[in-house]
């Protein structure tokens, strides 16, 4: 029986490659000499830190072109709250969500389950959703439509078997 899984996955290495990349231009800029801007990276979480919210904004956008440009989705970036810091400066704390939490696998198989495909289930299975069908045209007609739709994180379609 062919079937496939939904995954939502953040490669690491490429945030780290943007948040490198975002520095270094942040340090050479002109508009952030002397603001002490720049960008710290965490597990799952990066922190930004300026001297005030306009240069923060900034900050952000250069960071969130790296990562384009290096093909993250902004989807799975989790912004929080601008927030006082000490010294007079701000942060902002920006998480990363990697994984299908319950509440989006619920509404993937309420989709799955809402195109009316004759033969084709979906079950989740911890962070990812495993969809499993009789025909792969079925399988491929559920790919396009996902793809179609904006469930707010970023989708992958791994591990195709027939």
């Amino acid at each position: 029986m062919p079937s496939f899984d939904i995954v939502s996955e953040v490669d690491m290495q490429e945030v780290r490659n943007a948040v490198d990349q975002a520095n270094r231009e942040a340090s050479t800029r002109f508009d952030f000499k002397g603001t002490d801007s720049r960008i710290e990276h965490g597990d799952h979480e990066l922190v930004l830190r300026s001297s005030t919210e306009d240069r923060l904004r900034a900050l952000r956008q250069v960071l969130e072109e790296k990562l384009v440009r290096r093909q993250v989705s902004l989807k799975a970036l989790d912004e929080g709250k601008v927030e006082e810091a000490a010294h007079g400066t701000v942060r902002q704390r920006i998480a990363i969500r990697a994984g299908i939490s319950a509440e989006h696998a619920r509404e993937l198989n309420k989709f799955i389950k809402g195109l009316g495909l004759k033969g084709v289930s979906s079950q989740a299975q911890g962070d990812q959703l495993r969809v499993s069908g009789k025909k792969r045209d079925d399988l491929q007609a559920v790919i396009a439509a996902c793809k179609q739709r904006d469930f707010g994180i970023p989708l992958q379609f791994t591990n195709f078997r027939d």
